[in-house]
């Protein structure tokens, strides 16, 4: 759908601008520009582009963690049953010196040695996964609906902070966002709670109901205590995912929605007593771990059994007036203002409620309305843009040699990353900083020196920035000595830095 031009007195070339660099992630400086389509682009989405299947996915993640696990049992029994055999006398020691256990310090190095071993292969794992997604960044057709992909990663962040979730938050995007993001709403919210990334980043995966059968069975035998049950999902699912913070949910439904929950899990990931066998690494639902009973949410009551029910809570949350609103809201700042204009999110929530979630209307009305297409540029990059759209403009087709996720890292947005389920903020005041508008020109640097003098900046720059290069940025890249420094001058101004 294009613009609406004849609303507005915008340049054709303005609107090729915002379309390529607000909605989309950066026009490329080696062919030619796509035009101002942009829900005309969804049939040219690739969800599985090459870089991205060649990636293991979270099964495969899964079990080389179970198995981890696994040898550490081994390693800590072998080490038991060799200190229990042993029988040498006590050494005499003074009072003050307390002597090492048996076997503490070959347990602690065998220990060390194979978490460094795991911590070594899912991290590169994570940068082989980080690498196809800029990879598939750089050379998507349908960059409209590859941003689409990374503001819904955000949306349901998962941080590869621990290592159950240094090799699973990439498969997530892959695995549920990609191939959801032009469906259903409540298909997206679906995939990604039941994705074994989502399910162990909050430690969903062995929440166990109370007065579940595997609940009783462990009280009657006073055995190992049990995880229990565990509110994270859905505390974030009501506070984050769907209904948003001040939209009238209460602790009671956060509870009520974790108990719901109970029971899914991920095959192979935990071994009970009473659990259901399944595929290992992929989604399972274990009815012996369910709390049982009805289940009351923001007024509305829920009857059914085991898996069916946790499904039609997030059903009708999908839908919820303030669900939609919650998306809307941020759908509207990521794409349109750091301050959402209200009209417009009024009209996008309208659009999800009315359409039953369909996310294909809620983008059309979004591509449609004239506030997404106001001057000046008031987004301000966040480093991933930036540094994507800087790497289009240089024409690169893959992840250049200069450790690209670590320079990330170092503007303060490595992927996957965010810390917390919240995700990454989406407002210049984050990312605009002083200090970090030097490491850009840093990084600008190092981008520039990959080409050298092979771009002339100041053939670039209009093409890069059309209809908003400024006459004082043109005149600082033609007066550079070289085209090296014209390029990160270019890479690094104003305009390059907004969208």
């Amino acid at each position: 759908m294009p613009p609406p031009a004849r609303k507005t007195d915008m340049t054709t070339a303005t609107s090729l601008a915002i379309a390529q660099n607000r909605f989309g992630l950066g026009l490329r400086g080696d062919e030619a520009a796509p035009g101002t389509g942009l829900v005309d682009q969804f049939p040219r989405y690739d969800p599985r582009p090459p870089a991205i299947a060649a990636v293991p996915g979270s099964a495969a993640m899964v079990v080389r963690f179970r198995d981890y696990q696994a040898q550490q049992i081994a390693a800590r029994m072998a080490q038991m049953q060799a200190a229990m055999a042993a029988e040498r006398p006590a050494p005499i020691v003074s009072p003050a010196v307390s002597p090492p256990g048996p076997g503490k310090p070959q347990r602690s190095l065998a220990q060390k040695a194979l978490r460094s071993d795991i911590n070594a292969q899912f991290r590169e794992s994570y940068g082989d996964a980080a690498r196809a997604r800029i990879v598939a960044a750089l050379n998507t057709t349908a960059p409209f609906a590859e941003r689409l992909v990374h503001f819904w990663a955000n949306h349901f962040a998962v941080s590869a902070d621990k290592l159950e979730t240094l090799a699973l938050a990439g498969t997530m995007e892959f695995e549920a966002i990609r191939p959801n993001i032009a469906g259903r709403f409540v298909d997206l919210l679906l995939a990604v709670e039941r994705h074994p990334a989502m399910l162990v980043f909050l430690d969903q995966a062995k929440s166990i109901g109370p007065d579940s059968a595997l609940g009783q069975a462990a009280r009657n035998r006073r055995g190992r205590k049990l995880p229990g049950l565990n509110e994270n999902l859905g505390r974030e699912i009501l506070e984050l995912h769907t209904l948003g913070v001040g939209s009238g949910y209460t602790q009671a439904d956060v509870q009520e929605l974790a108990r719901a929950l109970t029971g899914w899990s991920i095959g192979g990931f935990t071994r009970q007593a009473i659990a259901i066998e399944a595929p290992e690494g992929q989604f399972v639902f274990q009815p012996g771990w369910h709390q049982p009973g009805d289940r009351a949410i923001m007024g509305r009551r829920y009857r059914q059994q085991g898996e069916a029910q946790a499904a039609a809570i997030l059903g009708d949350l999908a839908v919820h007036p303030a669900t939609a609103h919650h998306l809307a809201t941020k759908l509207a700042r990521h794409f349109v203002a750091d301050v959402p204009p209200p009209a417009l999110v009024d009209r996008l929530a309208r659009a999800h409620i009315e359409s039953g979630g369909d996310l294909m209307a809620v983008y059309r009305v979004l591509v449609a309305a004239p506030e997404a297409w106001a001057m000046p540029m008031p987004k301000f990059k966040t480093p991933w843009d930036w540094t994507i759209s800087a790497l289009r403009g240089i024409g690169a087709r893959d992840a250049p040699d200069l450790k690209i996720v670590g320079a990330l890292a170092e503007l303060g947005q490595p992927i996957w990353r965010p810390g917390s389920p919240a995700g990454w903020d989406d407002v210049a005041a984050s990312w605009a900083a002083p200090d970090a508008l030097l490491r850009r020109v840093e990084i600008a640097e190092r981008i520039a020196s990959l080409v050298g003098d092979r771009i002339d900046a100041r053939l670039l720059a209009p093409r890069l920035l059309p209809g908003v290069l400024s006459p004082a940025t043109a005149a600082a890249i033609a007066n550079c000595a070289r085209p090296q420094q014209g390029l990160a001058l270019l890479l690094a101004a104003p305009e390059f830095l907004r969208r």
